[in-house]
């Protein structure tokens, strides 16, 4: 790979970051993912990747969603492009591996919202202090997600501020979103003095979000 030419290419600010976030990844982006994630214009995305292709950075795919219309190209890094210690770390690498097996052993959504409910009444059960309300932000809190809470009518909104599961849930929606879905609802279920009403995910149309109302729920 030339050196120069990959100097040239990353010397620019928003193909660095779009460098960045492509060697984070766990999976192939698209130019409308990486537009969303760097507030650009997807037009803007798109000739800076193919800069970066030209440079031999990156390569890029053509993905066919469904049986009509263009297919979509994503792009990854290229074999032998340089990680700059931004590639995912081995925990990353591990779930999406774990969710493409889920997803070819014929998990889904039901299977992942029992699995991910388990989990979150395991987890209250040790965060024996506190309402539902606050054992859910702690368990959220720990976990990445930066909780903001606020009343909500007779309940209160958790909106999700960050999301650690994001790149996965982009690639298994099914899977992942209602993962997170049964850990909130096994959390409020197992800590008691609530109910689950909403569970918003990263396709509907408000933000992520859960909203948690009062009643007993033994």
């Amino acid at each position: 790979m030339d050196g120069l030419a990959v100097l040239q290419a990353l010397g620019d600010e928003t193909r660095y970051l779009l460098y960045r976030e492509l060697a984070g990844s766990p999976r192939p982006l698209g130019a409308p993912q990486l537009a969303e994630r760097l507030g650009l214009h997807t037009n803007t995305v798109r000739m800076h990747l193919e800069r970066m292709r030209e440079a031999g950075l990156v390569d890029v795919e053509p993905v066919h969603r469904g049986t009509v219309g263009r297919p979509q190209h994503v792009y990854t890094l290229a074999t032998g492009a340089p990680g700059l210690d931004f590639d995912p770390p081995a925990h990353a690498v591990l779930a999406a591996l774990l969710a493409t097996m889920a997803e070819r052993l014929g998990g889904d959504s039901t299977d992942a919202e029992e699995t991910g409910r388990a989990w979150g009444r395991e987890s209250a059960r040790r965060t024996r202090n506190g309402t539902c309300v606050e054992v859910l932000v702690k368990q959220l809190t720990a976990l990445g997600f930066d909780p903001a809470v606020e009343p909500d009518g007779d309940g209160t909104r958790i909106s999700f501020l960050q999301c650690p599961f994001r790149d996965l849930a982009e690639a298994y929606p099914e899977l992942v979103c209602n993962l997170h879905r049964g850990m909130c609802a096994g959390t409020v279920e197992s800590a008691g003095g609530g109910n689950m009403e909403h569970f918003s995910t990263l396709y509907d149309h408000d933000p992520c979000h859960v909203r948690v109302v009062a009643g007993s729920t033994k």
